[in-house]
């Protein structure tokens, strides 16, 4: 029986892409992939570990996705220029990538 869906674009593994563009201003998207659905955590810190924003932290599904970090701190201030990180979390799986923001 056909019902005219298609299974998702869905990762053998997953993965952290490195964002883009980068250097970056205002605006930079960062993409991932997960292969099962779970407990996913997407969070940007600063050069010393402090933590600058959450973008996710919920239960997704497995597939593609794509975020993108507006370069605003938790209390919607502009972030500094600087050197960040992209720190993506999802079951055993734990990967970082470094961002540049020029403003």
């Amino acid at each position: 029986q056909l019902t005219g869906d298609e299974p998702g674009d869905v990762p053998s593994a997953v993965f952290l892409a490195q964002n883009w563009p980068n250097p970056f201003n205002p605006g930079t998207t960062i993409a991932f992939g997960l292969k099962e659905r779970g407990h996913t955590s997407l969070r940007i810190y600063d050069a010393a570990g402090r933590l600058v924003a959450r973008l996710v932290e919920e239960t997704m599904p497995a597939g593609r996705h794509t975020m993108v970090w507006d370069g605003r701190d938790r209390n919607e201030a502009p972030a500094a220029s600087g050197v960040y990180f992209s720190r993506l979390v999802a079951g055993e799986f734990a990967q970082t990538r470094k961002m540049i923001l020029i403003r």
